[in-house]
């Protein structure tokens, strides 16, 4: 899994998302599609602001390159994790235009392998590289809200 890129397994969830919607669609929950659709937009913007914020200050986004930059400002100053915020709540606007229980269980399921996998093997790295820099930073910036 550690040459999966983040984009890659959002894909890969949406697809599933809407296969498990339309094999086995448990319980309607709702039907929400104007809810959904700003939910998704938030995600998107989220996820989108981070990655403009790493392209104008030039460093490194790719989840298993080598960072170059502590980025702490934009919603960095929040959340040490917009991007990865911004695709669960994508994934979250998704599951509720959908509108059935089983999409839930992917965003779950991403909630589960980003906070396990994903963020712990970049805060290594950032530690490593950043040092004092990155705990101060840690210690004062959440890692999700």
């Amino acid at each position: 899994m550690q040459k999966l890129l983040p984009p890659a397994l959002v894909a890969i969830c949406i697809l599933v998302m809407i296969v498990l919607h339309v094999l086995l669609p448990l319980g309607v929950l709702m039907d929400r599609p104007l809810l959904a659709g700003i939910v998704a937009i938030v995600g998107a913007g989220f996820t989108l602001s981070g990655a403009r914020l790493f392209s104008r200050i030039g460093t490194n986004i790719k989840t298993f390159n080598k960072p170059d930059h502590l980025v702490t400002s934009g919603l960095f100053r929040f959340t040490r994790n917009p991007m990865y915020l911004g695709f669960l709540v994508l994934l979250l606007g998704i599951a509720i235009g959908l509108g059935t229980a089983t999409p839930f269980i992917v965003v779950i399921t991403f909630f589960v392998i980003t906070n396990l996998w994903y963020i712990p093997f970049e805060e290594r790295k950032m530690e490593e590289t950043f040092g004092a820099d990155y705990l101060a930073y840690k210690a004062r910036t959440r890692r999700w809200i």
